[in-house]
């Protein structure tokens, strides 16, 4: 039978000075000369080697790149093990603009928009995108497209009304991203995460997410709910983005263009790691992935973030 693969990844635009210097500095990543294609940058496991995609932020939640591979330790199910493949990564993504347009939102529909103008704005010409929105149910109102200007009108006029289906859309992005041949995938969520509508549990939504191998970012608009769903909406939201190796940022409207560079720029550039399983199993088991950063001397101490496993093949 064939592995199942999980994905999860992210990387950085705080690129390291000189070490002597002790100095983290922010420019933008310079484009390097041609290399040979990577492996693909996927979480996943075969006969031998598992590749874990990894994004580490300084103490100021800023991207760093520059790091090298004896900055890393990596652990499989609490073993340490040896780093034998290391790599920057940076090339096209796709992803899946998941958009509440459930009657919570209401008056948060301004922020929404403005939350995904800014994310196109870091759009390259190469990635691709497709819009789904939901409220009773989800809807595929725009499919895979290069063309940010067809999501963004759509948007405009999208109207808040019904319940939330939030869970239901995010199954429906992970069945749409299938049809991508990128192999960076990426899910941001817009959404106050106050599901109550869906037919699928966090736990059916959960094992699909894990077996997926995308990447899952939220923007949460909050604010103005009284009920016990939008109570949990950004648990909700960070628990499902956390899964993936991604996160929760929340949408305050003077912060949206850095929250917006800062997603943009993890889901383009990532560490990618990759080892061979002391344990060779092939039991199908779902093993937990550790990272840690030793940083530099002179750096201050970095974050880590990446997919919480990947399942082992069985025969």
């Amino acid at each position: 039978m064939a592995s199942r693969r999980i994905l999860g990844w992210v990387a950085g635009a705080v690129v390291l000075a000189p070490l002597a210097l002790g100095q983290v500095t922010i420019q933008p990543r310079e484009k390097s000369a041609p290399k040979e294609p990577l492996p693909k940058p996927t979480l996943r496991v075969d006969t031998t080697l598992v590749l874990v995609p990894v994004s580490v932020n300084d103490p100021l939640n800023r991207p760093v790149s520059g790091l090298e591979k004896e900055n890393f330790r990596l652990f499989d199910d609490k073993v340490e093990q040896t780093i034998t493949q290391f790599a920057m990564d940076d090339e096209p993504v796709a992803v899946g603009l998941v958009f509440d347009t459930s009657g919570s939102m209401g008056d948060k529909l301004h922020r929404s928009r403005m939350a995904a103008r800014e994310f196109f704005r870091t759009a390259n010409p190469e990635d691709e995108f497709f819009l789904v929105e939901f409220d009773n149910s989800p809807r595929l109102e725009v499919p895979l497209t290069d063309d940010t200007g067809r999501i963004e009108s759509q948007l405009v006029f999208s109207r808040s009304k019904g319940s939330t289906a939030l869970l239901d859309a995010i199954y429906m992005a992970l069945h749409e991203m299938k049809k991508s041949k990128r192999n960076k995938k990426a899910l941001l969520i817009i959404s106050d995460g106050g599901d109550n509508h869906s037919r699928y549990t966090l736990a059916e939504v959960r094992n699909v997410v894990r077996e997926s191998d995308v990447l899952i970012y939220a923007i949460g608009v909050f604010g103005g709910g009284s009920t016990m769903e939008e109570a949990g909406g950004p648990g909700l939201l960070s628990h499902i983005a956390e899964e993936t190796g991604g996160r929760l940022y929340e949408a305050n409207p003077v912060e949206l263009p850095d929250i917006a560079l800062k997603i943009g720029i993890d889901l383009r550039n990532r560490y990618v790691l990759g080892f061979a399983p002391t344990s060779q199993q092939r039991d199908g088991r779902y093993h937990t992935v550790q990272v840690f950063v030793v940083p530099p001397r002179g750096l201050p101490k970095l974050r880590a973030h990446w997919r919480s496993g990947y399942y082992a093949p069985v025969e």
